[in-house]
Parts: structure tokens; sequence; C-alpha cells
């Protein structure tokens, strides 16, 4: 079985957007809270870059959610 890793990586981008916008939360804000670039956040929601497991946990902190809904 062949993984596209480019599909997993637009839905986590979505996922974490949707999540972002519910909390009523700017791109802006939520790349403030992590200590990221605004930019790279932009990368991370349409799926263009492979962020860590540790950009993903602050991600969560930061949205209030569980690491797990960011991949649901």
């Amino acid at each position: 079985m062949e993984i596209n890793l480019d599909s997993y990586l637009k839905k986590l981008g979505k996922n974490i957007s949707k999540i972002r916008k519910r909390n009523n939360m700017t791109q802006y804000k939520l790349a403030k809270e992590i200590f990221t670039d605004q930019s790279n956040l932009a990368r991370i929601e349409e799926g263009k870059v492979n962020p860590t497991v540790k950009t993903l946990a602050k991600i969560s902190v930061a949205l209030d959610c569980d690491i797990k809904d960011l991949f649901e």
C-alpha cells in the first residue's frame, strides 16, 4: 500500500485551519502563540510542509484541543 503524504498534509492543514477558525483565532495570533512566523503557519495549513510533532503539540495546546483532533 502506497502512502500519499501530500494528501495527509493537506488534510492536516485543513483541520488545523478549521479548528483555528472555530476558535476565532487568526493565523497571526496562532503563529505568535507557537513562536513561529505567520508564513510558516500558512504553509502548514496549505499542506506544503511536514510539521514536527513538537510543532503539532504546540498548535494543539494553543488551540485547546487534543493533538489527535488535528488528524480527524
